[in-house]
């Protein structure tokens, strides 16, 4: 199976906009790298089209995912109680830090699990519940 991703350079540890075309495995590998040095950021989608695009965003163990519908909406992924509810959180979102609130912060480990089988599946809506942006 096919996915094309962007993410976070390893050497330069800044975002690359350079779209790949891999296997499951090679963005696993790469995510792995980036969970070494502690934070990254990476966007997924399936080649069969521009959208849905996950964007995951990490740091140490707390993760926000936002789900792109088109090019008009956008969704986060509610969070798991990882971080309280009215805790900030800072996260990379390209080359910045972005601050979220607690309630869209998922375990860096459950928020790849959720990746992955968007990867698998092809369908956002099954990965639990969206709060629309």
């Amino acid at each position: 199976m096919l996915v094309s991703w962007t993410a976070t350079d390893l050497g330069s540890r800044r975002f690359s906009a350079m779209e790949r075309s891999s296997d499951l495995t090679d963005l696993t590998d790469h995510f792995t790298a980036l969970r070494t040095h502690g934070q990254g950021y990476l966007e997924v989608r399936l080649p069969a089209g521009e959208f849905p695009l996950l964007a995951l965003g990490f740091r140490d163990d707390q993760a926000v995912i936002h789900l792109f519908s088109d090019p008009e909406r956008s969704s986060l992924h509610v969070g798991d109680g990882t971080a309280a509810a009215d805790a900030v959180v800072q996260v990379p979102i390209t080359d910045d830090s972005a601050a979220f609130g607690g309630d869209c912060v998922l375990a860096v480990d459950h928020a790849w699990a959720l990746m992955l089988t968007f990867v698998q599946a092809g369908r956002p809506d099954e990965l639990g519940e969206w709060r629309e942006l």
